[in-house]
């Protein structure tokens, strides 16, 4: 059986809210796209990642085959735009089928594991992580540097020929728990934190969820935070 919980909020900061999430038990797939390009591009290119990936991995297409084709998906819309400009979008997904998990990647949404401790499961495609990378920076330092949100891969910007769609999975197990965030948690709640709340037996998955998003208002909220929590029970 599977619980979760979901929830996205514009921050205290923004105008508009540029990330999107999906949820869905009956199909066992889980999404989190955080848009960029300012104006509503953003928000276009998160739609348009959430709605392709939806309809591929429904046609029977692989995760990481139907990242692949969001990203072509967003740049030929962006093509067809009379202004040209870029729009991009981070995207995080998880695909659960019998008592096992796919989760695919890029740019710096993230996926957590937890079972009786936090993991960081997907690896940021970000600046700052090729930093921590060469060993030029530590990742304390790394959540106040300048350029930590720069991302180095991102549907719709990066060229197709250089785009890393990253995929692992695993087992999910009753009483794990995947996590699925934008960096608007991330940037403002620290691992600890995350675990901790993660932790709390007595809360629902949706409470856990609204937890967290509190957690990174009470941060700040510099950015769009978008959360979503997915159980095995």
């Amino acid at each position: 059986m599977i619980e979760f919980g979901h929830l996205s909020h514009v921050g205290l900061r923004r105008e508009h809210n540029e990330d999107t999430y999906y949820g869905d038990a009956e199909m066992g797939l889980w999404l989190v796209a955080d848009g960029m390009g300012g104006h509503e591009f953003g928000e276009v290119a998160s739609a348009l990642a959430r709605e392709t990936v939806v309809r591929e991995v429904k046609s029977g297409k692989p995760l990481g085959e139907a990242i692949r084709l969001a990203d072509e998906e967003i740049i030929r819309h962006s093509r067809r735009r009379a202004d040209s400009l870029p729009m991009g979008t981070t995207i995080v997904a998880v695909l659960v089928r019998d008592g096992r998990f796919e989760m695919g990647w890029v740019g710096d949404s993230r996926v957590y594991l937890w079972n009786g401790q936090l993991i960081q499961v997907s690896q940021d495609h970000s600046y700052v992580q090729e930093l921590i990378e060469q060993g030029a920076i530590t990742p304390e330092q790394a959540r106040t540097h300048p350029h930590r949100n720069v991302v180095t891969q991102a549907l719709g910007v990066t060229d197709p020929a250089s785009l890393k769609v990253e995929t692992i999975s695993g087992e999910f197990k009753p009483g794990m728990q995947l996590l699925l965030c934008s960096d608007g948690l991330t940037e403002e709640v620290d691992d600890d934190q995350i675990a901790r709340l993660l932790a709390r037996k007595e809360l629902t998955a949706q409470e856990c969820v609204e937890q967290l998003i509190l957690a990174a208002l009470d941060g700040g909220g510099s950015d769009n935070v978008t959360v979503v929590l997915v159980r095995s029970t």
